[in-house]
C-alpha cells in the first residue's frame, strides 16, 4: 500500500464518519479545534493529521484510531449506518417498540 492510497483511505473513512453523524465540515472542525480549511484538506487526501488529532477523530467518532485506517469494504456496518437508511419514523417507532417491550416485561414482574 502507498502512502497516497493510505491517505486516500483515511480521508474517505473522515468523510464518510462525518456524513453517518450529519456534522458539516463547520460543526466537526469546532468540534476538533482545527480550522475548516485543514479538515477540508484532510477531507480531499491533501494534508495529514498529527497522532493528537487522530486521537481527536477517533474520540469523535466513538472508534479506535486503527479503524480510521481500515478500507471501507473492511469496516463492519456502524450502528449510526444502520440506522441513517431509515426514515424518522421507522426510528421513532423502533424506540416505541423498545419502550413497549421493557413495560410489558415490568408491569409482568419479569424485569431481572
Amino acid at each position: 500500500m502507498t502512502e497516497s492510497e493510505l491517505r486516500a483511505i483515511l480521508s474517505t473513512n473522515i468523510k464518510r464518519y462525518r456524513n453517518a453523524y450529519n456534522l458539516s465540515q463547520a460543526e466537526l472542525s469546532e468540534k476538533l479545534d482545527i480550522s475548516i480549511n485543514f479538515l477540508s484538506n484532510i477531507e480531499s487526501g491533501k494534508k495529514w493529521v498529527s497522532p493528537a488529532t487522530l486521537v481527536k477523530f477517533a474520540n469523535t467518532f466513538n472508534v479506535a484510531p486503527y479503524e480510521l485506517f481500515r478500507p471501507e469494504e473492511a469496516l463492519p456496518p456502524s450502528t449510526v449506518d444502520v440506522l441513517s437508511k431509515f426514515s424518522d419514523e421507522v426510528i421513532i417507532a423502533l424506540g416505541e417498540t423498545v419502550k413497549n417491550i421493557q413495560n410489558y416485561y415490568v408491569s409482568e414482574g419479569k424485569e431481572e
